[in-house]
């Protein structure tokens, strides 16, 4: 702790603490001990370490357990803003991904699919929605609207890997996509889906993407939520 530093002593700790979650110094499931023991060891006031544990506590990376002390929760999944896939994502992080396949029908484009997939408003396309775990936890609800005949979603293969893996195999190369991130609350359906049924209205990320292949042909209009508590988009951002 850098005690000369005019960032506060709780905020450094909370900040050394979270960096050990996320490169796995500190596992899913480690014990960090309680308040007292942690403000002996590191020389620090006991309300010092109770305010950087309760930030992590409010990041859903940590949890107090009584008669045990606070134990390592996860680490947040953090994902670069590329065009690529979260299956593919999590595998290169090293992470697990599994997949439940919830709805996998044609069904009448809406306006705002219509618009998205340059196709008449009620053509069929084919939608496609999965509960994507990290690890065997939940982690994001996917929605996916494709153009009807664009790929054979028959069989176990979409709940066996991402779209754009299947994509890439059906010979489709994608170029590029159109982006909006935003954020909203959980509806109690969603927070049930996602794990998040204890925190009901649980803050959720939202992603809309239009995704163009290398002949400017829409062939995907996605429509994602993921867990705030354990997911996050990382920006570049370069001086114009």
């Amino acid at each position: 702790m850098d005690r000369s530093s005019p960032v506060p002593l709780y905020y450094q700790l909370a900040q050394q603490l979270e960096a050990a979650i996320e490169d796995g110094r500190l596992a899913p499931g480690a014990l960090l001990g309680n308040e007292i023991e942690l403000a002996a060891r590191l020389g620090l006031s006991r309300p010092t370490v109770r305010q950087a544990i309760q930030s992590l506590v409010d990041k859903g990376l940590l949890v107090r357990r009584r008669g045990v002390g606070t134990q390592v929760l996860h680490s947040k999944v953090r994902r670069p803003l590329a065009l690529g896939s979260l299956y593919d994502d999590l595998e290169a992080a090293g992470r697990h991904p599994s997949t439940t396949v919830l709805t996998n029908a044609p069904r009448p484009a809406t306006a705002a699919v219509a618009a998205a997939l340059g196709v008449p408003e009620g053509a069929e396309v084919q939608y496609i929605e999965r509960l994507r775990h990290a690890d065997g936890e939940p982690l994001a609800l996917l929605r996916n609207h494709l153009p009807a005949g664009l790929l054979d979603l028959s069989g176990d293969q979409p709940a066996a890997t991402g779209l754009y893996r299947m994509m890439r195999g059906a010979g489709i190369t994608l170029h590029s996509a159109r982006q909006t991130v935003g954020a909203r609350l959980a509806t109690a359906e969603e927070a049930a889906l996602l794990g998040e049924s204890e925190r009901q209205g649980a803050a959720l990320l939202t992603m809309e993407r239009t995704t163009f292949d290398d002949t400017g042909r829409a062939v995907e209009f996605a429509s994602h939520l993921y867990r705030a508590s354990r997911y996050a988009f990382d920006f570049q951002l370069l001086v114009r």
